[in-house]
């Protein structure tokens, strides 16, 4: 057997994000690390995406041209989203018969329909990496009704889109059962790579000097315990059951903050915060970059994911965890996955249940350092993006060989 067979074969991928990348929060967290891998093994890695979002040093993005009355950051459904895809697709159909990709690696949804014309004239496969039920999200984003006139239509498109591409990737079974018992998809297409984390990067702090500078920053006086809570600041993250909560806790944890991370919506929450009288006990940053993400999470002695989509992965948790946060989150299947039994639950969109749940680990530090650990160790072992980029490797090639 010759040297050159032992070669491995370094793929030319297209990634389709439909959305505005990069942005610090999870679904682009997961593109980010997917395309950073892929291309720490070899491959060539492109990325198309809307014109607006953060520039990543070191990846291959190419932006679409913008639109004059819509500037901001898309976030969730929206109407103006027709005409941003319909612009990617152009960008992105311009890309692929510029530089050839053997792979289209489509991210959502949108990102699948776009990319199945493309893998038709190349004659290239296409993978489409789903991060949650379409219509699902619609539901939960605000922007469809289970009993109004477009539902129906929207879930008949999301089944002809899950019969697209040659593999799906999922970060969930849950997933995985919903696209098999929901959408009649056949489960050898199917292929689970969780949401992963970056243990090096996301681990609990050394020394204290730092934690004491950020604390004072923030008026967090020495000595008072902090919740922290980093994500998207929307009603499907259920950000405000997570208020609803902190409101009934006020007079039995004096001594407590709660230091909520994320964009957007910022005023319509800090204004709910005052309206509940926890405007003292609840600091808003804004946003807050992914680089420095693990500083922040140091100055948690607990963390929270109210998140109720029963769909959509849930990164954060796999942030909490690596940083060795105990976290409690709302009990749905995705949680249960990634937390395990180091997880603690409530019960999914009561705020007295997360608010019991936060109480009972902030009133037992032995407990909660524990649960720590135990999440610490399982991230480490179970949820490697160097593994995930073998597995997503190892899909490219049997697409190829199918």
């Amino acid at each position: 057997m010759d040297a050159g067979s032992h070669q491995v074969k370094r793929f030319k991928v297209l990634m389709i994000a439909p959305t505005s990348f990069f942005a610090d929060y999870g679904g682009h967290v997961r593109i980010l690390e997917e395309a950073s891998i892929l291309q720490k093994m070899g491959h060539e890695v492109t990325i198309c995406t809307y014109h607006n979002g953060q520039d990543v040093e070191g990846l291959d993005i190419e932006r679409t041209l913008s639109i004059p009355w819509r500037q901001e950051y898309e976030v969730g459904s929206s109407r103006h989203k027709i005409a941003f895809d319909l612009l990617l697709f152009i960008k992105s159909l311009s890309v692929a018969l510029r530089k050839r990709p053997e792979i289209i690696h489509a991210h959502i949804h949108e990102g699948a329909l776009i990319g199945y014309p493309m893998s038709l004239l190349l004659r290239i496969p296409l993978v489409f990496d789903l991060q949650g039920s379409m219509t699902s999200e619609m539901i939960d984003h605000g922007f469809l009704k289970p009993d109004g006139l477009f539902y129906r239509p929207m879930r008949q498109l999301e089944q002809i889109i899950d019969r697209l591409p040659r593999a799906i990737i999922t970060s969930s079974r849950h997933a995985m059962n919903i696209l098999c018992n929901e959408f009649d998809c056949d489960s050898r297409r199917i292929h689970i790579i969780p949401d992963c984390v970056n243990a090096e990067f996301f681990r609990p702090p050394n020394e204290e000097g730092g934690k004491a500078l950020l604390r004072s920053r923030w008026g967090i006086p020495a000595g008072h315990r902090v919740v922290v809570y980093l994500g998207l600041l929307t009603e499907w993250q259920g950000i405000g059951l997570l208020l609803e909560g902190i409101a009934r806790l006020r007079e039995n944890l004096p001594d407590t903050h709660f230091l909520i991370m994320g964009f957007p919506n910022v005023e319509h929450y800090q204004m709910r915060a005052q309206h509940l009288g926890i405007e003292d006990r609840v600091i808003f940053t804004g946003r807050i970059p992914y680089w420095e993400a693990p500083r922040y999470l140091a100055l948690g002695d607990v963390a929270v994911a109210p998140k109720i989509s029963a769909t959509e992965g849930c990164g954060k948790l796999l942030n909490y965890m690596a940083m060795a946060l105990p976290t409690v989150a709302f009990d749905t299947p995705v949680s249960r996955e990634y937390l395990g039994d180091g997880g603690v639950y409530a019960e999914s969109g009561n705020p007295v249940a997360l608010a019991g749940a936060i109480n009972s680990l902030l009133n037992d530090e032995e407990r909660a350092l524990g649960l720590g650990r135990r999440l610490r160790k399982r991230a480490v072992e179970r949820y490697s993006w160097e593994k995930a980029g073998k597995e997503i490797v190892e899909i490219y090639n049997a697409c190829l060989r199918s």
